[in-house]
């Protein structure tokens, strides 16, 4: 029989929330953030002359669904996270 030993994890991911060792999820905050960052660069470089209704579209389907994904609970309540 093999004997695994506990290592410490500083955070933990779980269906695609990230929570620290302190129950907060400053991390999967970070991380959305630049996701959506990285697309809104794809539509800046690839669509320059996009029409507003397009870049909406564009926008609510690559970036917004990264922002909003498992919103409901990492949902941002402390002053230094809402900024």
């Amino acid at each position: 029989m093999q004997i695994r030993s506990l290592h410490r994890k500083e955070s933990y991911k779980g269906l695609g929330v990230i929570i620290d060792e302190k129950l907060t999820f400053r991390d999967h905050i970070h991380d959305k953030i630049n996701k959506a960052y990285a697309m809104l660069g794809i539509i800046h470089r690839n669509f320059k002359y996009l029409k507003i209704n397009s870049f909406v579209l564009l926008y609510k389907r690559m970036v917004r669904s990264h922002l909003d994904y498992c919103s409901s609970v990492w949902v941002p309540f402390k002053k230094g996270e809402l900024n």
